[in-house]
């Protein structure tokens, strides 16, 4: 559709729908903290509804969407925490609306909902932000408004083929460097919707810089193993085998974390990752030696790209907008045919990221590491749960 249709006819309505059930697909592939996708996905479809996104982005439009964080699905037993599961819902945001643009849905307005989704804090009475359709665990983000346009530009097969193809890769990379034509490329924002806040990108490719990085992992990742409560949580994702990982859709298996192994080798993995035994193990170091395997696969990376936040306390319309970044970050990688590893063991302590911006001289708020590459041999995709695509219409 190239004309502006402000009338709610079925053919329009149908449209819309074929569109959002493409973008959703897309954008369901998203990459989040422990494969947990925090994510929810509203339509306003209601009078209710739709008059109160009116109000909030100013704008009458066709379509109004709203993002949401599903708090059970949230992790929560650090406070960094709170900032992955933003960011990792705008990166799914950023993939629906850019999928969203291809098929000729442009962006008319947007507005950031601050206040945790309070109903007073955004304007809205009662108990529940958008009426009784709305999820009583979903905490709104960030509305949006619709109109048929010009598509982007994109091609909606793209933008799903390389959402396939994204992988989280924890296994060896070729050691040769990446080519700087290739890292600015990568270091360029991805049109279209330029950012209003930029997020610090920087590539660590010096060998002092990677052996730096390397032995701040190996003195420090232990933190995270021997976290009881995080590291509790963090187990909670591992799943048994593949048979369990496609059962709940969510989380990674053994094999994704350290590669094929024998039927004995797992066995004895999960009896030593299982918290009980973690704790134990931890008074006679077993976390150092963990984060030593870490630090030992980042050495032989041939880079590292970090993201920062221009400030220590950014807002939600930054973390979301990092989320973006991200996005776009990981897309275009991933059409390079590179492979991404997050590190975000080492910034998920408020003492340690500050440790690290100060040593690596990383400006602002650093709220991703990740280790990029080729990768030696495919990745396992990871799974997704089955209501992943789909959205709540209220």
């Amino acid at each position: 559709m190239t004309t502006r249709r402000t009338d709610h006819t079925a053919a329009a309505v149908s449209t819309f729908a074929q569109a959002l059930e493409t973008a959703a697909g897309a954008a369901a592939l998203s990459p989040s903290s422990h494969n947990c996708q925090p994510w929810g996905l509203g339509r306003a479809t209601s009078t209710e509804a739709r008059r109160a996104a009116a109000d909030l982005t100013g704008a009458e439009a066709d379509e109004y969407l709203v993002l949401a964080l599903d708090r059970e699905r949230e992790l929560t037993a650090l406070a960094a925490h709170a900032v992955e599961m933003e960011v990792s819902c705008g990166v799914y945001w950023r993939i629906l609306l850019r999928t969203l643009a291809a098929q000729g849905w442009t962006t008319a307005a947007v507005r950031v909902l601050d206040g945790d989704g309070d109903p007073g804090a955004v304007g809205l009475p009662g108990g529940r932000p958008f009426g009784a359709g709305w999820p009583t665990a979903w905490t709104p983000l960030c509305v949006v408004a619709l109109r048929p346009g010009p598509p982007s530009g994109e091609r909606p097969a793209d933008l799903r083929e390389s959402a396939l193809a994204r992988r989280t890769h924890r296994g060896p990379y070729g050691r040769e460097p990446l080519a700087p034509g290739l890292l600015r490329d990568l270091e360029e924002p991805a049109a279209p919707g330029a950012a209003a806040h930029p997020v610090h990108l920087r590539h660590l490719t010096e060998r002092r810089d990677l052996r730096a990085f390397a032995a701040f992992v190996a003195r420090h990742a232990g933190r995270d193993f021997g976290h009881r409560a995080a590291w509790r949580e963090t187990h909670s994702f591992v799943r048994r085998d593949t048979a369990d990982a496609t059962a709940r859709g969510d989380g990674f298996t053994l094999e994704q974390l350290f590669g094929p192994m024998s039927r004995p080798r797992r066995a004895a993995t999960r009896l030593a990752l299982a918290p009980t035994t973690m704790h134990l193990l931890g008074k006679v170091g077993y976390h150092r030696v963990l984060a030593a395997g870490l630090a030992d696969v980042v050495r032989r990376t041939p880079a590292v790209v970090t993201m920062g936040f221009a400030g220590q306390a950014p807002t939600r319309a930054e973390q979301l907008e990092g989320g973006a970044r991200l996005a776009d970050y990981w897309w275009r990688a991933t059409r390079h045919g590179l492979s991404l590893h997050p590190i975000s063991i080492v910034l998920q302590h408020d003492d340690l990221r500050g440790r690290l911006e100060r040593e690596l001289s990383l400006p602002g708020r650093t709220f991703f590491v990740s280790r990029v590459g080729v990768a030696g041999s495919p990745a396992p995709r990871s799974h997704r749960r089955a209501d992943a695509a789909v959205h709540v219409s209220f």
